[in-house]
């Protein structure tokens, strides 16, 4: 969307006419949905990056709550989660992808009706889509639950993974033990994953 602003009318033109040919949605990430399970990294973030969701401890506690409610529901299993004031990661084993990306938008809704009315901004445009990518191997599982973890830290919000009161960071680094997180830590590093996404 940011890159949109700044292209020239015939630029946007030739992306909408080349997304056209290959049947891909106009002015957002297409959505593969492919038969069976598979783990989906999914990501929300406010319109602008405004840190709508962190106007209060409460409204974050509670959309962490809501969010994790509805990625973990029915068959589908919730395997990370990071929510920040302005945007969130999760990392879900989804049955079915349209299904999950409908939820989603459901829930943006509600979430963006109820915040409108208790910061008195009808009208206001809470959130820009969501967008998914399919985990495509044992390693891009790791370093994205790697990635969704440090997030909080990338963003200077805390100094440690476990700091941030709004992810599964904490419970990860409990079950699995410190020295084993560690280890994933420098085996599967983020690199530049989501450079320029979340900044």
């Amino acid at each position: 969307m940011y890159e949109w602003r700044k292209m020239t009318p015939r630029h946007r033109a030739e992306i909408l006419d080349l997304r056209r040919q290959h049947q891909s949605p106009w002015h957002s990430p297409p959505h593969y949905s492919e038969e069976g399970f598979h783990y989906y990294h999914l990501t929300g973030a406010c319109y602008e990056h405004r840190p709508i969701i962190g106007s209060s401890p409460e409204r974050m506690a509670g959309f962490e709550t809501e969010l994790c409610e509805m990625l973990g529901e029915g068959r589908n299993r919730l395997g990370a989660w990071c929510v920040l004031p302005n945007h969130w990661h999760a990392l879900a084993w989804v049955v079915d992808l349209k299904e999950t990306v409908s939820a989603i938008g459901k829930f943006h809704g509600r979430t963006s009706f109820l915040w409108n009315q208790e910061d008195e901004t009808r009208g206001r445009k809470c959130w820009h889509r969501c967008a998914d990518r399919r985990i495509r191997s044992d390693r891009h599982f790791h370093v994205a639950r790697n990635y969704i973890h440090h997030n909080p830290v990338k963003h200077g919000c805390v100094e440690k993974w476990e700091d941030w009161p709004y992810s599964s960071a904490g419970n990860h680094i409990a079950k699995a033990g410190r020295e084993a997180v560690l280890k994933q830590w420098h085996e599967y590093p983020i690199l530049n994953m989501g450079e320029g996404w979340d900044d």
